[in-house]
């Protein structure tokens, strides 16, 4: 008898307003990366159609940010932009949690108010702006995509359908 039940699904709870995401369709994933010893930081995102097909990617290196949630909140910014300028998309995901809770409560994060005062600004244009917390295993992409911008020994900026020929082989692209 237990064979013929039908196991419901468990819904993690997050300390954000919106629940975690079981379909990655209409989707900007953005990730941002960063370390002491790397002269830059990366961003990277990618915009997924309502099938999860890739239609968009980007990668870019900034001079190396005060830290790692500095990169993330540049990450969201730079993914915003591209999909005010590509795309109809208004769902983010990202998996940082501490980014979700900027956004939540601005004012608990005052050495972020410039940072955060251009997204409340970029969020304006978006009707019907949502972001999301992604498992870290189902953001690898755009994790990729940071890592190797962060690497990279000069300035970068990177946007196409496809990856590029000059990286290599992203983990499920």
């Amino acid at each position: 008898m237990n064979a013929n039940d039908v196991a419901q699904p468990m819904v993690q709870e997050t300390n954000i307003a919106n629940p975690q995401i079981i379909s990655l369709g209409n989707i900007c994933l953005l990730d941002g990366a960063w370390t002491t010893s790397a002269n830059f930081s990366g961003l990277g995102w990618v915009w997924m159609d309502n099938t999860g097909n890739t239609q968009l990617m980007g990668m870019k290196n900034l001079p190396r940010r005060e830290s790692a949630l500095h990169s993330e909140v540049e990450a969201l910014r730079w993914a915003m932009e591209n999909m005010l300028q590509h795309s109809t998309c208004q769902r983010f995901g990202t998996d940082c949690k501490e980014l979700i809770a900027m956004l939540d409560d601005p004012h608990a994060w005052p050495s972020f108010a410039t940072e955060l005062e251009r997204i409340e600004t970029l969020r304006i244009c978006f009707p019907e702006f949502s972001i999301t917390h992604v498992p870290r295993a189902r953001n690898q992409f755009s994790d990729f995509l940071a890592k190797n911008a962060r690497s990279f020994h000069r300035e970068l900026l990177f946007i196409g359908c496809s990856i590029p020929v000059w990286l290599p082989r992203p983990p499920q692209a």
